[in-house]
């Protein structure tokens, strides 16, 4: 099934039988991606006066209770109310569901003793292309990412002034294979979370950030269409499904 999206003056191929899905499930256990020093999440059968909601175990029906933390357990995305006093939601703030975006690997560089994504790296990798959403994959990409334990590790973050740049670009869906764009220990700080979200001026209520994603290694750099769809919770954040499709290059496609 081919569709074409328009983006302005120039029209984007795609198959919508050949989706890409880049987000990490959330599953029950320890086995599940982690971060910010919360237990796993769990999904068990609901049990009430002698009810066990499983049907193995004699129930008509399979009844889960889920407990879990979107910020910390799979892939989410948020939205400005993440950091403000004034409560925004998720659910209202992203009001449309397909963008047009950029896939970049990028390698983390050592700064101050950290792992980051810096703002001449992301000038290399876009150059002078003006997307809606850029999809950062970070390497290595192994996909030990869907399963990994970062409290207490230190992982790549975003520098300010790469958030900044891409702010500067017109970028409004920021997308991370990483638990998030600022370092884990910061004290509060959370300046790429702020500079995304023009915290000190006009908030850009609609912008989002997510994170937790997984590029897989077969899905190559390049342009796309993006799908952002989040389950409708009323919360700062909620788990996404951002699924990517490649735009056909048999007719050409211009910057």
């Amino acid at each position: 099934m081919i569709a074409t999206v328009k983006h302005r003056t120039k029209n984007y191929p795609i198959d919508l039988t050949k989706p890409l899905d880049i987000s990490i499930v959330i599953k029950n256990g320890a086995d599940n991606v982690n971060a910010w020093y919360v237990d796993p999440p769990t999904i068990t059968p609901h049990e009430e006066k002698g009810f066990v909601g499983k049907v193995s175990e004699g129930a008509s029906i399979n009844f889960n209770d889920i407990s879990f933390n979107p910020h910390a357990h799979g892939t989410h995305t948020e939205c400005v109310g993440h950091i403000t006093e004034e409560f925004h939601s998720i659910n209202k703030n992203l009001k449309k569901y397909f963008f047009l975006s950029e896939v970049i690997t990028i390698a983390p560089e050592m700064f101050d003793n950290d792992l980051v994504v810096s703002k001449k790296q992301l000038k290399y990798a876009l150059g002078n292309k003006k997307r809606e959403a850029v999809v950062i994959r970070t390497l290595p990409n192994m996909r030990q990412k869907k399963s990994r334990q970062y409290a207490h590790t230190n992982p790549p973050y975003l520098t300010q002034e790469a958030t900044e740049f891409l702010v500067e670009k017109g970028v409004e869906h920021l997308l991370v294979d990483l638990p998030s764009v600022d370092k884990e220990k910061d004290n509060g700080a959370l300046v790429s979370h702020k500079a995304f979200w023009n915290f000190g001026g006009k908030l850009r209520k609609q912008a989002t950030i997510t994170e937790f994603v997984y590029v897989a290694n077969a899905i190559e750099d390049g342009t796309y269409i993006l799908n952002l769809q989040v389950a409708p919770f009323e919360n700062d954040a909620s788990p996404s499904r951002p699924v990517l499709y490649r735009v056909i290059q048999n007719k050409p496609v211009q910057k």
